[in-house]
């Protein structure tokens, strides 16, 4: 099989003959001239192309193979670019759909942006909320668990990732042991903001209700050192003093309470 294609010449098709200008270059010119324009401008995708063309039609066979290879390659990361991209657009549109209470337009939206990217953040994220909403918790895990892979630094990501394992724990929602995963995520949570005092709350009554009275005090205890303008900081950690009976500990805080917040000028008070 012929695989050249032989250019029909202008005065063919036209029925006039070419100006002097309109003549194409021979295919040695060509070459020379494509190849000195990528020299300039490698990423020129469509000046590849042609010269791969040109070095098969002279027979030039390993030089065609390479280029046609590079043509390839950057076509492959023109489209997954332009997927990325696409993605990106089919999540904003969900995010249109959910704000206007179109849960369903949103959820199909979220859902082709994945199959475009299947690390779209802002898909990954409201599909997880979704599922989660719906209780289809082994869907959210599977949305959340590829969200902290792609932002294993979002604290958000490992606090919605830990609030599902937790519910995964109850066993009349699954038969799954993962409350010590919900901790770790907590933890982790913890970690990348010390100031998550929603987090800190839901940590404490995880340790509480497993038995782990040092978690409970040493994570409410760190919520009031990083944050120790909350009220309901020190409140939470008194409640856990309290349930430890440790009501010498719950009674100290309560009075750095009053102290602290004693000092404050009230607004009628303010000049």
């Amino acid at each position: 099989m012929d695989y050249t294609q032989t250019p029909t010449p202008a005065a063919e098709t036209s029925g006039t003959a070419p100006d002097a200008g309109d003549q194409p270059l021979p295919p040695d010119e060509e070459i020379a001239e494509l190849e000195k324009h990528l020299g300039a401008e490698p990423d020129d995708f469509q000046a590849r192309c042609r010269l791969g063309e040109l070095y098969f039609s002279k027979g030039r066979l390993d030089d065609a193979l390479t280029e046609v290879q590079k043509s390839i390659e950057m076509a492959e990361a023109l489209r997954t670019e332009m997927d990325r991209s696409l993605a990106m657009y089919c999540s904003n549109l969900g995010t249109i759909y959910a704000t206007k209470g179109m849960p369903d337009d949103a959820e199909a939206q979220f859902k082709k942006a994945l199959q475009l990217n299947a690390y779209d953040v802002l898909a990954l994220f409201n599909l997880g909320r979704v599922c989660s909403d719906k209780r289809q918790y082994m869907d959210a895990k599977g949305y959340f668990e590829r969200l902290v892979e792609v932002t294993p630094e979002d604290p958000i990501a490992w606090y919605n990732l830990g609030g599902i394992y937790a519910e995964l724990d109850n066993p009349q929602v699954s038969d799954y042991n993962t409350i010590d995963m919900a901790i770790q995520c907590y933890l982790r949570t913890l970690e990348l903001d010390p100031k998550h005092l929603e987090c800190s709350f839901k940590l404490m009554e995880i340790a509480l209700a497993h038995k782990k009275t040092d978690l409970a005090l040493k994570v409410m205890e760190d919520a009031v050192e990083h944050s120790p303008d909350e009220p309901l900081a020190y409140y939470n950690l008194i409640s856990a003093y309290d349930k430890c009976k440790m009501f010498e500990q719950a009674e100290q805080t309560r009075q750095k309470l009053k102290d602290r917040f004693a000092k404050r000028p009230r607004e009628g008070d303010k000049a």
